[in-house]
């Protein structure tokens, strides 16, 4: 897996021994200079320590660096996890030469636990030692919890700028993230020119189509961080337009491989839902039927059972007519006019669902409405990675 160094800043990880199988577990990223910043995080009233420290920081438009561990998310934990956190970012930047508030917190893992900030401080100077341009791969594997596989994506961004994404997520994935007000862990970093609020205006549009519109098991994280932080140092200025299609691109193919990593999950599909009112109204109806564990358990069977994708869509709250609904897998009409096609048409439909990835359109009118939703398939891996979680 290689990528493009992106232009003023370097990564690197290193073992900690936070998580209990050795594997490295604290990553770091720094700006040679400092950084435009914008975040996003997660609106669960219940948050760890990092995340409204990270808050905090992020509304000064400016950071130096990110440190981010796996294997204890410090959430819930008091003024003991809050301590920690200020400890270890002071650490880093006392050894990277900036200020406490340039340094932006993160952690993933379980909930509870206070982070060892002492294990992490002892290797704070091997971890800056391993700074390097090319050090992003370190860097996305020391974030992993019950990931399959690191998440990284790569865009340009009009002449000469480069967009690197790094993230992190498999479960306790039902991101909603905005502005400041297992777990998704987001870094985003480019060279490009670009101000504060452009920064946070275009990273808060591609999280409302990307991250915000997929789902594993429903379960809005304590946890859940986007970054975005700009070097500058290519010279290229780009307009918020470029800057908002190039995340939007790299945060989908980030979402699209959370849920293709769903704890457990064979599928990923793609709940579309047309004809409705409103677009608000589509979106209410994509996540009902995406986050619904009748339908998410008939995915794992590849099971075309048009009856439980019917009745979630009825539930989410916005009338639409059933009599006109139409419900297609993968192209092939299983429902129309409310009514079923037929055997051979769900024969058919079982063979699509068969399939990594499809797409499902439920079509309920004839109105502008319109809005995807990303899901995963539900099945007894998720109940064993989560059944023992915490052993």
């Amino acid at each position: 897996m290689s990528f493009e160094p992106v232009a003023g800043f370097r990564f690197g990880a290193v073992s900690a021994g936070i998580r209990k199988d050795g594997r490295i577990d604290v990553a770091l990223a720094v700006a040679d200079q400092p950084a435009v910043v914008a975040g996003m995080f997660t609106r669960n009233v219940v948050r760890a320590a990092p995340v409204d420290i990270a808050m905090q920081r992020v509304r000064s438009g400016r950071a130096r660096a990110v440190v981010a561990n796996s294997g204890c998310a410090n959430a819930c934990t008091g003024e003991a996890g809050w301590k920690a956190t200020l400890d270890t970012t002071r650490a880093v930047a006392e050894s990277i030469g900036a200020s406490e508030d340039e340094v932006l917190p993160a952690s993933t893992g379980v909930i509870g636990a206070v982070l060892p900030a002492h294990r992490i401080i002892e290797r704070v100077p091997e971890l800056s030692a391993r700074l390097s341009p090319t050090g992003y791969l370190d860097f996305a594997q020391a974030i992993c919890t019950t990931d399959r596989w690191p998440k990284l994506a790569q865009r340009k961004l009009g002449a000469g700028a480069t967009l690197l994404g790094i993230g992190k997520g498999a479960g306790m994935i039902h991101p909603d993230v905005g502005p400041p007000h297992a777990t998704m862990l987001v870094f985003l970093f480019t060279d490009a020119v670009i101000d504060a609020g452009e920064a946070s205006d275009a990273l808060a549009a591609s999280c409302d189509v990307t991250f915000n519109a997929c789902s594993v098991d429903g379960d809005t994280s304590t946890n859940d961080t986007v970054l975005l932080l700009s070097s500058g140092a290519s010279q290229r200025r780009v307009s918020r337009d470029e800057l908002s299609a190039g995340l939007t691109e790299v945060c989908g193919e980030l979402a699209r491989s959370m849920v293709a990593d769903g704890e457990g999950s064979t599928h990923v599909a793609e709940i579309r839902v047309r004809g409705l009112a409103t677009r608000d109204g589509a979106r209410a109806v994509a996540r009902t039927v995406a986050t619904s564990m009748l339908v998410k358990t008939a995915l794992f069977g590849k099971d075309a059972n048009w009856g439980r994708l019917l009745a979630a869509a009825g539930r989410a709250g916005v009338p639409f007519d059933p009599r006109e609904a139409q419900i297609l897998v993968g192209g092939i009409p299983i429902v129309r006019d409310g009514a079923p096609v037929g055997a051979e048409a769900e024969l058919k439909a079982n063979e699509v669902l068969a399939r990594d990835t499809y797409v499902i359109e439920l079509v309920l009118g004839g109105g502008p409405g319109d809005f995807a939703y990303l899901t995963s398939d539900l099945g007894h891996g998720y109940v064993d990675v989560n059944a023992g979680y915490r052993s």
